[in-house]
C-alpha cells in the first residue's frame, strides 16, 4: 500500500498540483484545507495512516507554525515538510526551529519535492523501528559487559540527557554515540563530530561556536561553528577533556542556556543540540587536578557509559576481524586474501590489543595489503608477533657494540647474539625494555621510548606513526607533549 502524505493547504489549485506530483513519486496524497482540519486528521481514527505532513505555513484559520506547536504538545511524531512562498533564510530557520523536518519554497519543483518527501518517509521508518545492531554487538553474542553497554545506549537514546562515553582509545566510543542518535528521535538529523584533542588552541572557540565576519584577521565571512552545524541533531565531542579553560566556560553556557556566543557577534545564537561526549581518561581525576571544571563535568556526566576494552570482549575479535577482511577486500580487490586461517584467528583472539578495535582494524588492513596467499596466516601479522614477543619480554635483540675479542671468546658471544641470550644462557637485556642494571623500565619510560623510535622510523609522519602505534592522532600529540618529544 502506498504511503500517505497529508497535504495541508487552503489553496485548492495548489492542492491539485501537489496531488499530481506526489502521485507520480509513488505516494498517496490526502488533503486538508486548513490547520484545524489537519490536526483533526492527525488525531482521528485514520491518523496512523499518515506518513508525512506537507504543510503550508500561511493559512487563515491556523498557521503552519501553530499546527507544528500543537503537534509537539500532543506528541504527534510525524515528519513535517513545510512549504511557503517566502524564499528567505529567516523563514526556513523559523520553520526548522518549530519542528519541521525539511523546507520547500513555492512553486516547488517535482525533483525537490520528491527528495524532501522521500527523506521524510525514511525518517518515519527510522522512528518506527529500532536501528539494527551490528552482528558483533548483538547481546547474545557479547560478553556481559558489552551487552550492558548496548542496553544502556538504547535507554539513553530515548531521552535528551547528556551522555559521557568513556573508555580506552579505539574501543568504539563513537559507534556508541552514533547508535544513541540512530535509536533516538533525532535519527536522520545532523550528527557532527569534533575531536577536541586535535583542535588548534587558537581556533577552538571559532570552530565550536563560530565567528562573525571580520571578527579577526582572515575572517572574511561568517562561520557557523560546530554547534550551529549540529542544530536540531547531535554533537559528539570526542576527547572532551582536552578543551581549554576558556572553551569549557563557553561550553557550559551552551549546555545550560542553549545558546552559543560566536566570536565578534552582537548577540548570542540559540541552538538545539543533543550533546554526547567521550573521553579516554578520567575526567574526575582532571577535576581533582584543576584541569577540568567541576560544574561542566557534572553537566556532561549526567549519564555515563563505560565501554570495556577489547581484551575483555574476546568473543568479538573473530567477527570483527572477519568483517574488516570483507570491507578491505572491497577496497583492495588485487589482494589474494579470502579468509583468515584458524591458527591466525587464535593468534588474534589471544592478543590483548592495547589499541583495541582500531588497532585490530589496522592490523587486518595491513595483512590484506601485504599477504600473498588466499588464507591470512600468522606471518601476515608479523607486527603483532613482534608486539607479542615484546610483551612477553622476548623482543628481538638489539645489537650491542662489540669490543675486540679473541676467536675463542667470540664464538659464545656470537651464539648469544643469534639467540638473544647472554653467555650464561640467561635472557639478554633489551635496551628498550630494560635499564642499565638489567631491571625493567617503568611503563611510561617504555612508552616514551617507543614513540621516539616511531617518530624517527617514520620521519615525523604523524598519521603513519599513529596508525602504526594503534592510537589516535590527538592521543599521539598529547603523549608527545607529555614526554616532551619534538617532531623532527
Amino acid at each position: 500500500m502506498a504511503r500517505k502524505v497529508l497535504v495541508v493547504d487552503d489553496d485548492p489549485i495548489q492542492r491539485r498540483l501537489l496531488d499530481a506530483q506526489i502521485s507520480r513519486i509513488g505516494l498517496q496524497p490526502i488533503h486538508c484545507d486548513g490547520g484545524r482540519a489537519a490536526l483533526d486528521a492527525l488525531t482521528g481514527p485514520r491518523a496512523q495512516d499518515v506518513t508525512v505532513v506537507l504543510l503550508d505555513l500561511v493559512m487563515p484559520d491556523k498557521s503552519g507554525t501553530e499546527v507544528m506547536a500543537e503537534m509537539q504538545k500532543r506528541a504527534i511524531d510525524v515528519p513535517v515538510v513545510v512549504q511557503t512562498a517566502k524564499d528567505s533564510v529567516e523563514t526556513a530557520v523559523a520553520a526548522m526551529r518549530a519542528g519541521a523536518f525539511d523546507f520547500v519554497t513555492k512553486p516547488v519543483s517535482p525533483d525537490r519535492l520528491g527528495e524532501a518527501l522521500t527523506r521524510a518517509v525514511r525518517m518515519f521508518d527510522a522512528r518506527s523501528r529500532p536501528a539494527p545492531v551490528p552482528a558483533s554487538f548483538r547481546a547474545h553474542a557479547l560478553p556481559e559487559p558489552m551487552a550492558s553497554v548496548v542496553a544502556s545506549a538504547a535507554k539513553a537514546a530515548k531521552s535528551t540527557i547528556p551522555v559521557l562515553v568513556s573508555g580506552e582509545t579505539g574501543v568504539g566510543k563513537e559507534w556508541i554515540a552514533r547508535a544513541i542518535q540512530a535509536w533516538g528521535p533525532r535519527a536522520g538529523k545532523p550528527f557532527v563530530t569534533v575531536n577536541c584533542g586535535a583542535l588548534p588552541s587558537d581556533l577552538v572557540e571559532s570552530i565550536l561556536f563560530g565567528h562573525a565576519k571580520g571578527a579577526f584577521t582572515d575572517a572574511g565571512r561568517e562561520h557557523f561553528g560546530k554547534f550551529r552545524e549540529a542544530d536540531g541533531g547531535t554533537l559528539f565531542l570526542d576527547e572532551v577533556g582536552e578543551l581549554s579553560p576558556s572553551a569549557q566556560v563557553k561550553l557550559l553556557r551552551a549546555i545550560q542556556e542553549g545558546v552559543v556566543d560566536p566570536i565578534g557577534a552582537d548577540r548570542a545564537v540559540k541552538v538545539d543540540v543533543r550533546l554526547l561526549s567521550a573521553t579516554n581518561r578520567s575526567l574526575g581525576a582532571a577535576v581533582r587536578e584543576g584541569r577540568f571544571r567541576e560544574d561542566l563535568f557534572y553537566r556532561l556526566n549526567a549519564f555515563e557509559i563505560t565501554v570495556p576494552p577489547l581484551r575483555h570482549r574476546r568473543a568479538e575479535i573473530r567477527p570483527l576481524a572477519e568483517g574488516f577482511l570483507k570491507r578491505f577486500l572491497a577496497d583492495e580487490p588485487q589482494s589474494p586474501a579470502r579468509r583468515i586461517g584458524p591458527d591466525t584467528l587464535d593468534l588474534l583472539e589471544g592478543f590483548d590489543w592495547p589499541g583495541n578495535i582500531r588497532q585490530l582494524e589496522n592490523m587486518v588492513h595491513r595483512a590484506v595489503v601485504l599477504c600473498e596467499n588466499e588464507v591470512l596466516r600468522p606471518e601476515d601479522f608479523d607486527a603483532l608477533l613482534l608486539a607479542r614477543q615484546a610483551a612477553d619480554g622476548a623482543g628481538a635483540p638489539t645489537p650491542w657494540p662489540k669490543a675486540p675479542v679473541g676467536e675463542a671468546e667470540a664464538a659464545p658471544r656470537e651464539r648469544a647474539a643469534e639467540t638473544g641470550r647472554g653467555e650464561d644462557g640467561g635472557r639478554r637485556p633489551d635496551p628498550l625494555l630494560h635499564d642499565e642494571t638489567g631491571d625493567l623500565r617503568r611503563l611510561d619510560e617504555i612508552e616514551a621510548a617507543v614513540i621516539r623510535l616511531a617518530v624517527e622510523r617514520y620521519q615525523g609522519r604523524m598519521s603513519e606513526i599513529a596508525r602504526r602505534l594503534g592510537i589516535g592522532r590527538s592521543t599521539l600529540y598529547r603523549k608527545m607533549r607529555q614526554y616532551e618529544i619534538d617532531v623532527p
